[in-house]
């Protein structure tokens, strides 16, 4: 029994038609005719009942749909696997992370996937989370370690990683750098350091500057981290990074905002999409290595 007989056969059944079987499977119909004649007579069996214009089955015929059906199944489930298992060794995923998440997470995850993937190529797009959603979506980029929306997008297929609170940032010389908590009306007279419009953080503090009736003075805008590091560690001004961006820096320090605010990371695809063997090797690695990624001890962290 071969598997072409196997797949001459199901196309019989499922067109009603030698005919059309034959034109399904671009061959003779003579081809599809000897085929089933061979298979049956190695079964033992007559699989349509002959005295019928249209090719219908007979009973065993209708049992053996079945098993055949479920053959072809598991010979395709068996060849998706051996091709990811070969496709494994060569790849290629394009992935959206933002600076902050990517400074303090991603060299951990990528020495980690290196080790186990060597073959596999990581090509990096340094975005904010709401410009790598309208990547993502879009199919220029397969994945993102991004913040994740507070209202699901219904666009996107996500997996939660870790949580982290954003902190007020100041230098260490800063008034406020000794307070345990303070709130957003303690911040009036301070200029604020932002990220550019497509990072989360800059939305989440500026709805809670409205909430609160507000009016932040913003001095800058960047998309770099490290400039907005260095501008607050000079005194330039004020900014609000995550809890991990500030670990084992001495010259910043990390205030609680009253009330906090909380982020939630994780991975997003696009949903629906047919993601890659190295898509799905990356993301099984991810969510399994970032609670060990975040608990490295760190030196010379001052948060409060």
């Amino acid at each position: 029994m071969e598997i072409r007989q196997l797949e001459y056969f199901v196309s019989v059944v499922e067109t009603s038609s030698f005919t059309r079987a034959a034109e399904k499977q671009y061959v003779s119909q003579p081809c599809i005719t000897h085929s089933i004649r061979k298979l049956e007579e190695n079964l033992g069996v007559d699989l349509f009942d002959r005295s019928q214009k249209k090719a219908v089955l007979t009973d065993e015929g209708k049992l053996f749909y079945t098993r055949a059906c479920k053959l072809l199944h598991d010979m395709q489930d068996t060849m998706t696997e051996m091709n990811d298992l070969r496709t494994l060794a060569k790849g290629t995923i394009k992935l959206a992370i933002p600076p902050m998440i990517g400074s303090c997470l991603f060299p951990y995850l990528f020495t980690s996937f290196q080790t186990q993937y060597p073959h596999l190529t990581l090509n990096v797009y340094e975005e904010g989370s709401f410009a790598a959603n309208r990547l993502i979506e879009q199919e220029e980029l397969d994945l993102g370690i991004i913040i994740l929306p507070e209202e699901n997008l219904g666009t996107l297929e996500t997996v939660r990683l870790t949580e982290q609170e954003i902190l007020l940032t100041v230098s260490r010389n800063h008034p406020l750098a000794k307070a345990k908590s303070v709130t957003f009306a303690d911040l009036r007279q301070e200029k604020f350091i932002l990220l550019k419009n497509n990072f989360f953080q800059r939305h989440a503090v500026l709805k809670r500057c409205q909430e609160e009736g507000v009016e932040p003075q913003i001095v800058f805008n960047s998309g770099q981290i490290e400039t907005v590091k260095s501008l607050v560690s000079h005194g330039v001004g004020i900014s609000f990074l995550m809890r991990m961006a500030l670990e084992g820096l001495v010259e910043l320090v990390g205030v609680p905002l009253n009330p906090p605010i909380h982020v939630q990371i994780g991975l997003a695809w696009k949903k629906g999409r047919q993601l890659s063997p190295s898509s799905r090797a990356f993301i099984n690695l991810v969510s399994s290595q970032t609670e060990n990624a975040l608990s490295l001890p760190m030196e010379r962290t001052v948060s409060r």
